[in-house]
């Protein structure tokens, strides 16, 4: 819906502007996915509608994904106590580092798992080039096809 704003100018109403609240979540051709959820939204373009539900799942389970990642990359001493010759390397790397021993870092959990979700959707793309992947994933389908139309 295209609406024109008016403005008026001595004793007549001047179009001054429009806008098309369409255009607003226009978006270019292709299959996308939109998710929506609480604080904000998700927006995917150009994906293979064939792998929707595949990725919609990983996109679900993309925090807890980066949660376990999180927790299981740590930092943490195998021993509560370090060796005087542990404590005397750590020195000598933090010298020879000088200042550039802060900017060594580890990838952000967020980045490992869309770099999970990314092997999977390569993965799901290697998987869909076999005849029979493609033969059950469309007997999948049809399954789902029919489930619903035996709950409506």
């Amino acid at each position: 819906m295209k609406k024109i704003y008016y403005e008026k100018r001595g004793r007549r109403y001047v179009p001054v502007a429009e806008n098309d609240y369409d255009m607003f979540d226009a978006m270019p051709k292709g299959a996308h996915l939109v998710m929506c959820y609480p604080g904000g939204q998700s927006k995917r373009y150009n994906i293979n509608p064939n792998y929707a539900a595949l990725i919609a799942a990983g996109r679900v389970a993309e925090d807890a994904m980066s949660e376990a990642i999180r927790k299981a990359s740590e930092l943490r001493p195998q021993k509560t106590t370090i060796t005087p010759g542990q404590k005397q390397a750590w020195e000598k790397l933090a010298k020879e580092f000088g200042s550039e021993l802060a900017t060594l870092q580890i990838s952000s959990a967020r980045d490992i798992a869309e770099a999970g979700l990314k092997a999977l959707q390569a993965e799901a793309d290697k998987l869909m080039k076999h005849e029979s992947v493609k033969s059950a994933y469309e007997q999948f389908l049809l399954v789902c096809e029919l489930t619903k139309k035996e709950n409506a």
